[in-house]
C-alpha cells in the first residue's frame, strides 16, 4: 500500500479509503442493501491487512449503525493510533427542528453522538456532508474550530458543494483565524467530470486533499449497462446521479471495457486507476461488498495507464448536469 499526505497536512493516509456506507443494519436508515455486522467485519479486517489505514463513514449511514459497526471492528483489528477515522455531519438524525444541518447546536450534539457510536475519543477527520444554506458559514466554521480545539477532531473536511461555496469557506476560516478545511470529498469519476472545471483546480491551488466518492460510478463503470445488482435496484440516490446521462455514458463504459480487455484486468481496476492517476486526487473512496472488491482496488493502484489510454477513456465525455449535492 502506498501512502500520501492528506492535502497540506502532515497526516499520512493510504492511497485508498474504505467507504463504509455499505456496512450497517439493513432495517435501519435508507439503504436496505447494506451488510449487517457479521458480514461487514471481514471487509474491514481485510482492508487493514492490505494496508488501508483510512476509513470513511457518516452519522447518517444506516441511522448510525455504520459508525457502530466500523468502530467495533477497528477496535478489534487495528490500533487506534495507526488508523484514520473520518465521519460526517449534516443529515437528519432525529425528528424535530434541530435534528440535522450544520448549526452550532447540531454540530456539538452530533460530534458527541458519533464519538459514542465509534467508541473513540476523537475522529481524525470530521466532514460536513453537504453545504447548509440555512446556517451562516461563520457559525458552522466556528463550531468546527471549537470541535478541533476541544480535541474531538484532528482535522476538518467538506463534501460536495459549489466551488464558490468552498472558496468562501476557506477565505472565511483564514480571515477569522479558524481551522480551515483540509479535504474535499466530491463526486468524481469517468462519467462525471464536472469537478474538473472549478473544484479540482481550486483544491490544487489551496493544497486541499481530494477524496472522490463513487469513483466507479456506483458500479456502472464495472459492468455492462444491462447487468443489475441488488443495490442498483434499490438505490434511489444513484438513479438521480446517472439516469439523465445514460446514453452519453455508454461510450465511456465501452472504452473502459476495451482497455480492461486489452490489459487483462477488470473494468473496476481501469476506472479506479484513471481516477487515482489524477495528481490532485489523494485517495478515492471505494466500497467493498464482495471478496474481490478490495483486492481489485489495491491492484488498481499498481496499474499505470498510458497517456494514450487515459486519453482514450476520457475522449467521449460530454458535459453533464452537476449532480450529487
Amino acid at each position: 500500500m502506498d501512502y500520501a499526505k492528506l492535502g497540506s497536512t502532515g497526516l499520512d493516509v493510504s492511497r485508498l479509503c474504505l467507504g463504509c456506507m455499505s456496512y450497517g443494519e439493513p432495517d435501519r436508515g435508507a439503504h436496505p442493501w447494506t451488510l449487517p455486522e457479521d458480514q461487514s467485519r471481514p471487509f474491514i479486517q481485510r482492508a487493514v491487512e492490505l494496508g488501508v489505514n483510512f476509513f470513511d463513514t457518516a452519522n447518517v449511514y444506516s441511522d448510525g449503525t455504520s459508525e457502530e459497526i466500523v468502530g467495533r471492528a477497528l477496535r478489534d483489528f487495528a490500533r487506534r493510533d495507526e488508523i484514520v477515522i473520518a465521519t460526517k455531519v449534516h443529515g437528519v438524525m432525529r425528528p424535530g427542528a434541530n435534528g440535522g444541518g450544520l448549526s452550532r447546536k447540531a454540530i456539538m450534539t452530533e460530534i458527541d453522538n458519533s464519538l459514542r457510536r465509534l467508541g473513540t475519543d476523537y475522529v481524525d477527520l470530521y466532514q460536513i456532508h453537504r453545504w447548509d444554506p440555512r446556517t451562516p458559514i461563520e457559525e458552522t466554521l466556528e463550531a468546527l474550530h471549537d470541535v478541533v480545539k476541544a480535541g474531538k477532531a484532528r482535522y476538518i473536511g467538506a463534501s460536495s458543494m459549489s466551488a464558490w461555496q468552498f472558496a468562501k469557506a476557506l477565505f472565511t476560516a483564514d480571515l477569522r483565524g479558524w481551522t480551515r478545511f483540509a479535504t474535499m470529498q466530491n463526486h468524481y469519476n469517468l462519467i462525471h467530470r464536472e469537478e474538473e472545471r472549478e473544484m479540482l483546480p481550486l483544491c490544487a491551488d489551496q493544497g486541499i486533499g481530494v477524496l472522490p466518492w463513487s469513483p466507479l460510478a456506483r458500479g456502472r463503470l464495472t459492468r455492462d449497462p444491462v447487468a443489475a445488482t441488488e443495490r442498483s435496484g434499490s438505490d434511489a440516490f444513484g438513479a438521480t446521479l446517472y439516469a439523465a446521462s445514460e446514453a452519453a455514458d455508454l461510450a465511456i463504459i465501452e472504452r473502459v471495457a476495451s482497455v480492461a480487455a486489452a490489459r487483462g484486468v477488470s473494468r473496476a481496476q481501469v476506472a479506479l486507476a484513471w481516477v487515482a492517476q489524477n495528481p490532485v486526487v489523494t485517495a478515492p473512496i471505494v466500497g467493498a461488498t464482495k471478496p474481490h472488491h478490495l483486492d481489485e482496488a489495491v491492484a488498481a493502484l499498481e496499474l499505470r495507464l498510458t497517456a494514450e489510454e487515459m486519453s482514450q477513456l476520457a475522449e467521449p465525455y460530454v458535459p453533464h448536469p452537476v449532480v450529487g449535492y
